[in-house]
């Protein structure tokens, strides 16, 4: 049967189900990138997160009212079901029902589509994996620390453990961002492989001739760039600490409003200091080109320590020297990322203190930027291409065999982090 938006509904390729932590219309995160990689070898089963008919609006981007699962066209490749469970789908007690109705509508999509999956791949620990029989196989992808992310959002710790415990027995294949990720879920019997997170590199190649965004302010040289959502993650110490030094701070993304709001007036009130709220992505080129060297400011958390800022990659494929704090993502990087040689500081340089990190900040502003120097850093973000990280993701899930040449220079057999070498 035909779905809505989706021509006949078929396609000849195998069906992956991905199963979100985000809706479609949400932030465009590591599932959502590889999702759309993805449909250069499957037909993609986007599996938004389960709303109720009294979901406030601004938890369903895309989706109106209504008590029935929607099936309809995403994307080319791409077809979204939005299921439906009860009112307090998240609460104890309730929550025993939701997944059992999440995974029926799945197989009502399914039976829709005349499709049988050839995967299905979950993005957290909800209870949907090792319930599609022996020639379906079941995918944990790891982007954060959930237990430590769910402590923060006042989660019970020990229900987080439990269920992380049965997700990974379950999974056929662990997937991890980071080499901090593959560490404790290595620790708890898994083995994961590491597949980080990209970026798409040729959207930035022409920074330094792209239109300057209209009323951008006039900030004076030297300037460093925060690019992102700006929230209880970042460490606004090192923001303080660079603007102390006499470089000029330009940030361009969200901020959650809950976040330092003292002393973020302070910092914003400052003349060498700019904010810009959400810009579209196709404007960024214009604020990268404003910058002299992006910042990766993060605090030191369990949650930070697993994640993988996408940030820094985008600074490299600007053409732009990083700063970050010590996170093992961005040592993972300096090392040279399983693949290359490692970075010297004209390309990232790595700080544990607000002081070094605003010198490093400095001396990476100063930096020229030659011809030669700015393509070094874009060809080293076009190897960690989102396009190269769906090849791994393609691989790793058996839709092309392991070691192929399309996976690139992280070949599944050699993306493993080695336990404790890169802290």
């Amino acid at each position: 049967m035909g779905i809505e938006g989706t021509g006949d509904g078929r396609r000849p390729d195998p069906l992956v189900v991905m199963m979100s932590g985000k809706p479609w219309d949400g932030v465009r995160g590591a599932d959502r990138q590889q999702a759309e990689q993805l449909t250069r070898y499957a037909t993609v089963l986007w599996v938004d997160p389960p709303i109720s008919p009294v979901t406030p609006r601004r938890f369903r981007p895309g989706v109106g009212p209504g008590v029935w699962p929607r099936l309809a066209r995403a994307a080319d490749g791409i077809i979204r079901l939005t299921p439906v469970a009860l009112p307090g789908l998240s609460r104890p007690g309730i929550r025993a029902t939701t997944w059992p109705l999440v995974r029926s509508q799945i197989r009502w999509a399914l039976r829709r589509l005349g499709r049988q999956p050839h995967a299905v791949v979950s993005f957290s620990f909800d209870d949907v994996l090792g319930c599609w029989g022996p020639d379906v196989r079941d995918v944990l992808y790891g982007t954060d620390d959930w237990v430590a992310g769910g402590q923060l959002m006042g989660l019970d710790p020990e229900w987080l453990r439990a269920v992380e415990q049965v997700a990974l027995r379950r999974a056929d294949t662990v997937i991890a961002v980071t080499p901090a990720l593959v560490e404790r879920w290595s620790g708890l019997g898994a083995d994961p492989v590491l597949i980080a997170n990209g970026v798409h590199s040729a959207a930035y190649l022409d920074v330094d001739s792209a239109p300057l965004p209209p009323g951008l302010p006039d900030l004076p040289s030297p300037v460093a760039g925060l690019v992102g959502r700006i929230t209880a993650r970042i460490d606004i110490e090192l923001l303080e600490s660079v603007v102390d030094a006499g470089v000029s701070l330009l940030m361009v993304g969200p901020r959650n409003p809950s976040w330092e709001p003292q002393r973020w007036a302070l910092l914003t009130s400052r003349p060498t200091v700019a904010h810009v709220d959400e810009v579209p992505f196709t404007d960024l080129p214009g604020y990268f080109r404003a910058i002299d060297v992006g910042l990766t400011p993060y605090l030191d958390t369990p949650f930070n320590r697993a994640s993988f800022p996408l940030k820094t990659l985008e600074y490299f494929a600007a053409g732009r020297p990083a700063v970050s704090s010590d996170l093992p993502a961005s040592r993972w990087l300096a090392d040279g990322a399983g693949e290359t040689l490692p970075l010297d500081s004209s390309m990232l340089s790595i700080a544990s203190t607000a002081a070094d990190f605003a010198a490093a900040v400095t001396q990476a502003a100063a930096l020229p930027r030659t011809p030669e120097v700015v393509e070094a850093r874009q060809r080293f973000a076009a190897r960690h291409s989102w396009s190269r990280r769906g090849d791994v993701f393609a691989a790793a899930i058996g839709l092309i065999p392991a070691g192929s040449n399309q996976g690139g220079p992280m070949a599944v057999g050699t993306a493993r982090a080695e336990s404790g070498e890169r802290r």
